[in-house]
């Protein structure tokens, strides 16, 4: 295959670049690209929860502090 990428024989640094513009090229054409039916049944689940009172909403900034809590 002409272009092919050696993945195995770039450095991390040369893989996480492929990444971001693999990412950011796809962010330009997120209307184009179809949500899988999975992604609409969990946050229907999410939200139904939320109606119901098991769940609640989190602030943001709670919520990353929480993260970053648990993680160091």
């Amino acid at each position: 295959m002409e272009g092919a990428i050696l993945i195995g024989q770039m450095t991390i640094e040369e893989k996480i670049h492929i990444m971001e513009t693999l990412w950011d090229d796809l962010c330009k054409k997120a209307e184009s690209i179809p949500s899988p039916l999975w992604h609409k049944n969990i946050l229907q689940e999410r939200e139904n929860r939320i109606k119901t009172g098991e769940e609640a909403l989190l602030d943001w900034e709670i919520a990353k502090k929480q993260i970053r809590d648990k993680v160091s």
